[in-house]
């Protein structure tokens, strides 16, 4: 997808904070954080919203999981807690579309959330 800003990001074309990658998933601090700890976990394969996942990419949502809780613990909230958030096309929050796991922790998370 040439046109979408998440593709750029693991292509290396738009800078972001990379804070944990592997062969399958990336993760970078939102320019917009919502809490101390905000960071997004992206699939370097592009699918566009969670409607589009397919069965064979359930190894890869288990992957982007565990980068969550890696960078929890990286962060030093996993102990305290964290929210993770994916949003699913506009009516749900959802603006660019790449699907993405929101990691948000550092503070007290509100319940029910919007």
């Amino acid at each position: 997808m040439t046109d979408c800003l998440f593709c750029k990001i693991v292509a290396g074309e738009i800078p972001a904070e990379i804070i944990y990658e592997d062969d399958r998933v990336l993760a970078f601090r939102d320019i917009s954080p919502q809490a101390p700890t905000h960071a997004l976990v992206i699939p370097r394969k592009h699918i566009a919203t969670l409607n589009d996942l397919q069965p064979d990419d359930a190894e890869l949502v288990g992957q982007m999981l565990l980068a969550a809780k890696a960078i929890a613990a990286k962060d030093d909230i996993a102990d305290d807690g964290y929210r993770t958030v994916f949003n699913c096309n506009a009516g749900a929050g959802q603006t660019v579309f790449h699907i993405h796991l929101h990691v948000l922790g550092g503070r007290p998370m509100n319940w029910p959330p919007g």
